[in-house]
């Protein structure tokens, strides 16, 4: 695999998925404007190659209606309402005809419902968890970090923040970030057992030490002197994660989503995620979200479809 140093911000972040791609993406539940739009507009820029999955004759409309361009040369697959889309994406990843997935008209559950069958699904033997990356200017830098899990996982105990921890670090080395500094979150940096946040976070830093190569990893951190040298300096917390993190932990579902949505809708910043530990790339961007940031999701799941490791 190509290696590359820690993109810039989101243009990087899609000029390495033109040089990587086109890698076919499945649109499942086809019938979706802004998904069309991004999809077309990663098949124009060389970045994917768009397979649309459901209701050909109200996706046709759609992308005549809207002018939708890019998409002349999608291959369509018919699918009769959400579940079956869901399972025909599915059964074209299973046999390679696809290599990312990519949520439309349907919900997350009836995609997610599909990938994690026993029997028919993407199943990998491993935990699943969604990695969002944001453009960070708090410090007076822009950089790109990374929000962990604001998607799957609703209460992850010891053992699953450890392997949201190992796919955060796999998909930030993906993206080229050489040593990959990781935060683990909490309300406080101090580790008190009235705050069971702080004591998981304490527990997975020190798991991290002896078991994740190629990467710093340090909890608990608030959210303040993870990403500001001034604020960990303020509050004697040294080493190389402090006020630096590149990728942020939280304890819950709930923190995680809302500090992704902070970074779009209070921050302004362009987004993408992608669920990692399965077969292949899931996508699953909220229907609300922007043509714009669902693009730079399909950017950031080609990068990862291409690398091995995290397939």
């Amino acid at each position: 695999m190509m290696r590359y140093l820690a993109p810039s911000g989101f243009a990087e972040l899609r000029a390495r998925a033109r040089s990587v791609g086109p890698l076919p993406v499945a649109l499942v539940g086809a019938d979706s404007g802004s998904g069309l739009r991004a999809l077309g507009a990663a098949a124009t820029e060389g970045i994917a190659v768009p397979v649309l999955v459901g209701d050909e004759r109200a996706a046709g409309a759609m992308i005549i209606r809207e002018g939708i361009r890019g998409l002349e040369a999608a291959r369509f697959v018919p699918a009769v309402g959400p579940e079956s889309a869901a399972s025909v994406a599915v059964e074209l990843a299973r046999s390679g005809e696809v290599a990312v997935l990519m949520k439309g008209s349907l919900r997350t559950d009836q995609l997610m419902r599909a990938a994690l069958d026993r029997d028919r699904g993407l199943r990998a033997g491993r935990l699943l968890s969604d990695v969002l990356l944001y453009q960070d200017t708090v410090s007076g830098q822009s950089r790109l970090v990374a929000v962990t899990d604001g998607g799957i996982n609703p209460v992850p105990d010891t053992e699953a923040l450890k392997r949201i921890v190992e796919n955060a670090v796999e998909v930030l080395r993906v993206l080229g970030f050489e040593r990959p500094r990781v935060a683990l979150l909490s309300a406080t940096e101090v580790v008190s057992e009235a705050v069971q946040s702080t004591v998981m976070s304490r527990e997975v830093a020190e798991w991290a030490a002896g078991n994740v190569d190629g990467a710093d990893v340090a909890g608990p951190l608030a959210l303040d002197n993870a990403l500001l040298c001034s604020a960990a300096e303020a509050k004697g917390i040294g080493g190389p994660v402090a006020g630096r993190a590149d990728v942020l932990v939280t304890p819950t579902i709930e923190a995680g989503n809302i500090l992704g949505k902070a970074a779009k809708y209070l921050g302004g910043s362009i987004t993408a995620h992608v669920v990692v530990g399965a077969r292949l790339p899931i996508l699953i961007p909220s229907r609300v979200e922007s043509a714009d940031d669902k693009l730079h999701s399909i950017a950031l799941g080609v990068l990862v479809g291409s690398n091995d490791g995290l397939r």
